[in-house]
């Protein structure tokens, strides 16, 4: 089992930054990319962004060049750095972090608010 936690929501006005932080623990060879969702009310959630433990990292178009996330290994933990924040970045952001197995489920933190508003 992998239990994923994130940190660092919360609100900001238009414009300005705020960094999330997700750290895994328990059977940590159990996993490889990790990664944040985000879901907005009455929408589906969606991929933000994704980093392997190699470090290729991947965005959605949405938030290309305005959200950078990066991993440290030692720590087992990921960063999501979203700067220029729009009010259609309000929403839930949750950390991911699908098994190397395929098949069994995605690991799940329990989502952190991101309010963007003025």
């Amino acid at each position: 089992q992998v239990q994923v936690e994130e940190s660092g929501g919360g609100l900001v006005q238009p414009g300005g930054s705020l960094r999330l932080s997700c750290t895994a623990s328990g059977s940590i060879d159990s996993i490889n990319a990790m990664g944040w969702y985000r879901q907005a009310p009455g929408k589906q959630r969606e991929l933000v962004a994704d980093i392997t433990s190699a470090g290729s990292t991947n965005y959605a178009d949405s938030v290309k060049g305005r959200f950078t996330i990066t991993r440290d290994n030692a720590k087992n933990t990921v960063y999501l750095q979203m700067n220029r924040l729009k009010p259609e970045d309000t929403a839930v952001y949750y950390c991911n972090a699908p098994p190397v197995v395929a098949g069994l489920p995605d690991y799940w933190g329990q989502g952190t608010q991101v309010t963007v508003s003025s």
